[in-house]
């Protein structure tokens, strides 16, 4: 069974940089075939797919938040991490990371619980 567990802050300034980490048991983010994604749900709005990293370190952005967004990974710690600058109020959601069989989706195999993430100064 795999577990993903999002950590971070739950509240963060406007302009300021948003920083989540997902860690992963019971499976590899180095197994083929796989995508670590980056989810999240504004309040009273649907999901929202906002990246991916694969099992071979390659990496995809929505075009809307792609200059504002970084996933990296490290493998030794069987973590991956998202970053997102620059933000605003509109950038408070719950937050998901989640394995995905493709990119561009919020159709997930797992999915970590969720962390809260506030933009407000």
């Amino acid at each position: 069974q795999v577990q993903l567990q999002e950590s971070g802050p739950g509240l963060v300034k406007p302009s300021q940089t948003l920083s989540l980490t997902c860690t992963v048991s019971g499976g590899s983010i180095t197994t083929s075939y796989y995508y670590w994604s980056w989810i999240r749900q504004p309040p009273g709005k649907g999901l929202e797919w906002m990246g991916a990293i694969t099992s071979s370190g390659n990496t995809y952005y929505r075009p809307s938040l792609e200059s504002r967004t970084s996933i990296s990974r490290d493998t030794s710690k069987n973590q991956f991490t998202l970053q997102l600058s620059s933000v605003t109020p509109e950038d408070t959601a719950v937050y998901y990371c989640a394995r995905t069989r493709r990119r561009q989706t919020t159709d997930y195999d797992y999915r970590g619980q969720g962390t809260q993430v506030t933009v407000s100064s």
